[in-house]
Order: C-alpha cells, then sequence, then structure tokens
C-alpha cells in the first residue's frame, strides 16, 4: 500500500464549495443518527507563543474511513505574514491502520467551515433571504458567503464590518467582482447588521462584539469565530432570546460561543434548542416563525474535516490517479 501526498493546490482544484456542503451535511447526518466516532478535540497551549494546537480524530464506519486532523491557531503569525490557521490531515484504512493519505487540512478547514455556516443556514434560516451581513471580514467569510449563496440563492445584499479597513473593503470587492452583489463596507457592527436575515461572526474576540440591539428580529446567527476557552462575539442576551444550536455539546460547553456565558452561569445545557446533526437527521424544524432568532454556535467538528478529506481523496483516485504522489512511509 501507498501512502499518498495531497497539497493544497490539487484540492482545491478538485474540491467545490457544493460538494464541500453535500458532504458536511452527510457528516452532520452520520453524528445525528449516532454513526460516527467523534472525541472531542484537545488542546495542547503554546502560551509563550499565544498559540495552540488541536488534535481532532473521527471515525465513521458507513463511511470506511477514519483519519485525525492537527491544526494550529496561532494569531501572531500576522506580523510574520504566516497563516494564523495551517491544517495537516492524516487518512487512515480503518482496516489495517494503514496511513493511505496526508494531506493539507488548510484549505479543507475554510470550505468544510463555511460548509457548515451554509448547512446552518439551509436548516435554521428563514425562507426568504436577501441580506447577509459580515463582522470579520477575512478569509472565513468568503467560504462562508459562498455557501450561503448555495443555500439561499436570492441572497443579493451583502454589508460587512471590520476594524480593518483594508480587510473589509476587499471583501467588498469581492462580493462585487465574483458574485456581482450589492455591497457595502458599514461603518459599525449596528450599521451592518440593519436589516439582514443572516448575520455571520467571524472574529477572534474575548468579548461580545454583536449586541442585542443589533440583531433584528428573524435574523439567524452563524457564530463562527468563538473556537477556543474565553472567546466570545454575542452578547449573552442573544443568546437568552434565541433559539441556540450547537453542532457538539462538549465542544461547544469548552470553546464555543455559549463557553462564556455557560462559565458566567448566564447560560445552561437545558437553553439550548438542539445540535445540528440531529436536526439534519431528523430534519427538524426550530424555527417556529419569521421573527425567530436563531443562532449557530459552529466550533467545527473533525467529522466535518474527514468526510471532506474522504470526498477529496475518492475524487482523485477515481479522476486524477495521476496527481497522486506515493510516499513510502514505511519503507
Amino acid at each position: 500500500m501507498d501512502t499518498h501526498l495531497i497539497n493544497r493546490t490539487e484540492i482545491e482544484k478538485v474540491l467545490t464549495m457544493k460538494d464541500c456542503m453535500e458532504a458536511t451535511e452527510n457528516a452532520f447526518r452520520y453524528y445525528g443518527l449516532g454513526k460516527a466516532q467523534m472525541p472531542p478535540k484537545s488542546y495542547l497551549y503554546f502560551n509563550d507563543y499565544k498559540g495552540d494546537l488541536r488534535c481532532m480524530p473521527a471515525y465513521i464506519p458507513d463511511l470506511g474511513a477514519s483519519g485525525i486532523k492537527a491544526v494550529n491557531v496561532h494569531p501572531e503569525n500576522r506580523k510574520a505574514n504566516l497563516p494564523t490557521v495551517m491544517a495537516t490531515i492524516l487518512l487512515i484504512d480503518p482496516k489495517t491502520g494503514f496511513p493511505i493519505a496526508v494531506m493539507d487540512g488548510t484549505h479543507i478547514t475554510n470550505m468544510r467551515t463555511g460548509a457548515a455556516g451554509g448547512i446552518a443556514i439551509k436548516y435554521l434560516a428563514k425562507d426568504k433571504c436577501k441580506k447577509i451581513a459580515f463582522i470579520g471580514a477575512g478569509i472565513q467569510a468568503q467560504t462562508q458567503l459562498e455557501a450561503a449563496l448555495l443555500a439561499k440563492p436570492k441572497i443579493s445584499q451583502v454589508s460587512a464590518f471590520d476594524i480593518d479597513q483594508a480587510k473589509c473593503a476587499a471583501f467588498i470587492r469581492h462580493c462585487k467582482d465574483k458574485y456581482e452583489l450589492d455591497a457595502t463596507a458599514a461603518k459599525s457592527v449596528h450599521e451592518a447588521c440593519k436589516d439582514a436575515d443572516i448575520i455571520n461572526t467571524t472574529t477572534s474576540s474575548r468579548k461580545p462584539v454583536v449586541m442585542k440591539k443589533d440583531v433584528p428580529k428573524g435574523a439567524h446567527i452563524n457564530a463562527i469565530g468563538a473556537d477556543a476557552m474565553g472567546k466570545q462575539e454575542l452578547d449573552p442576551e442573544i443568546l437568552n432570546e434565541a433559539k441556540v444550536v450547537i453542532d457538539d455539546w462538549e465542544q461547544a460547553s469548552h470553546s464555543g460561543e455559549i463557553n462564556v456565558p455557560i462559565s458566567l452561569k448566564q447560560f445552561s445545557k437545558k437553553d439550548i434548542a438542539g445540535e445540528l446533526g440531529k436536526i439534519v437527521a431528523n430534519n427538524q424544524k426550530i424555527r417556529k416563525s419569521d421573527d425567530d432568532i436563531t443562532i449557530f454556535d459552529s466550533t467545527g467538528l473533525a467529522i466535518q474535516d474527514l468526510v471532506t478529506a474522504w470526498h477529496v481523496y475518492q475524487k482523485m483516485c477515481k479522476e486524477h490517479s495521476e496527481s497522486l504522489q506515493p510516499f513510502g512511509l514505511f519503507s
């Protein structure tokens, strides 16, 4: 058996957002049906360097796929012109334990995070969505937008706010040039969120940036940025008014949007409206009216990485076998 090395360029050639959303929806379905093994992600903290390393294993028997992702988050990397997030995925044959592929995981992480937001919009947002707002306008905003447009094709307006005005301006150009959307850079969070049907938060904040007064009736919020203990983007009063859906209790309570409110006893497990996997598996309806506010607390699950990496590997084996580079890991 060979171990194949698959780089980012090769992944970008074969992985579309449509495929990624289909794979991610299936991952949530497997998880909701109890057909996946996935321990909570574990953390190593590099306090001297203000970074961390996360290990994320998963196994889906029905898919015949298993693997693990190692991903870092180092915000200080911006100063050295390095990516703040880098990831590697190892696919393992569950029958033999043989490592069948070592893959770049950075692009897969960006894509599957956007795809999860798109799936949440599909199941939690109201039917008619015209305007989407972004608080944080980095790379993740781009994949969140791409997935949102697949979930709600009638979105025509975009507003964005970022403390980095250059980054925000670049995102607005992206919205106009790639999708021909009516896109504007807002001067404040409140201005960005005004009349929004969907709000995406993709910041690294450790204190609320979106307040209750900023959120219109009927909005759906994808809370993406909180992915470690102490991170928080939303005013806890929004959580108490909204229907909150999580991806996984252990991860969300430890490192998701709800982690700080839980530690301060402002929110509890009984306040959760549902888990996205069970909602997908059972086609549950969480939203009862167009005035409901819904929130998806996304922490990122290993099953999302696994199904996406497996899709890429299978597609390359079938259609791009000449691109697969064998590596004699045990020779």
